[in-house]
């Protein structure tokens, strides 16, 4: 993955396969081992948000890991804190529209709070996890309270044929846009025939996501309330969930029905139920019914 070691300077880590990126990440920043990415071709025991499951094949899907480090106190306001998961899906879908031809036909959107949707059908998710470093938990380190790790588990059906796609509301790249042109363009530029579609095009998504987490992130946390309004524009022009009909499932196996209406100033989505009353979730996973 040579762009994606340019981009974030090293520290990038590759596997045939391996159980869950986001885990592999996560052990090794609680050991205190510097790590910016790591991917695998395949995975086997991938985690998504409220414990859903996420696997892989070979040459099918982007299943990546990054590693972003922010002021723990920005990671820990809850008043601010959910701008960060959407930060991500908006670093991802930057990523897809500048790696794909053709990507930037309006098709790209984000599902509230963690789901890449392409052309009304889910084309991939995000699992956010916060991390404390060692140095955290030693009271007697100078920034023991500045800073903590943020794990970004990004999984995204690349090559994946209709026959092969998971539910009849998921998608994939290679069904919405040229990949093969694409990849064999950027392997003509690079000079390196040899690369795989695959191969070629999960370098260059990541790449831009772990570009586009760094500076997003480094601009949210010098001024989080300034970013957080202009973050709140951003994603409403690109949140599908926005005017539908949707269903929102706890983790206390209770759920929430009504039209999405709005996102707030927190990130939260504003829900109104057909008692014409409204709710503010926060932590959730919404599916969109209509």
């Amino acid at each position: 993955m040579p762009r994606t070691v340019a981009a974030v300077g090293g520290g990038v880590l590759l596997f045939d396969e391996i159980g869950s990126t986001n885990t592999m990440a996560r052990e090794m920043v609680a050991a205190g081992r510097s790590v910016a990415v790591v991917a695998a071709d395949r995975q086997t025991a991938g985690r998504g948000r409220l414990d859903h499951t996420w696997t892989s094949a070979p040459g099918e899907s982007f299943t990546v890991s990054f590693v972003a480090r922010a002021p723990r106190a920005i990671a820990t306001d809850e008043r601010v804190n959910g701008w960060l998961q959407m930060i991500a899906g908006l670093a991802a879908l930057d990523a897809i529209r500048a790696a794909v031809c053709d990507a930037n036909d309006g098709k790209l959107m984000l599902k509230w709070p963690n789901d890449l949707f392409c052309d009304g059908r889910k084309l991939g998710g995000i699992l956010a996890e916060m991390v404390m470093s060692p140095a955290a938990f030693d009271v007697s380190a100078d920034d023991a309270d500045d800073d903590v790790a943020l794990v970004f588990g990004i999984g995204i059906n690349l090559d994946v044929p209709a026959d092969r796609l998971p539910t009849a509301q998921a998608t994939s790249l290679q069904l919405n846009y040229d990949l093969r042109g694409n990849a064999a363009a950027d392997a003509a530029d690079s000079g390196n025939a040899a690369v795989t579609d695959a191969d070629t095009l999960r370098d260059r998504i990541a790449a831009g996501i772990a570009a586009g987490l760094r500076s997003r992130i480094a601009a949210f946390a010098a001024d989080p309330r300034d970013q957080a309004a202009t973050l709140l524009e951003e994603t409403r022009q690109v949140c599908w969930t926005l005017g539908h009909e949707v269903e929102a499932h706890f983790t206390d196996g209770s759920t929430l029905r009504g039209e999405a209406l709005a996102l707030n100033a927190d990130a939260s989505l504003m829900i109104r139920t057909p008692d014409g009353k409204t709710h503010v979730v926060r932590t959730a996973d919404v599916g969109v019914l209509a």
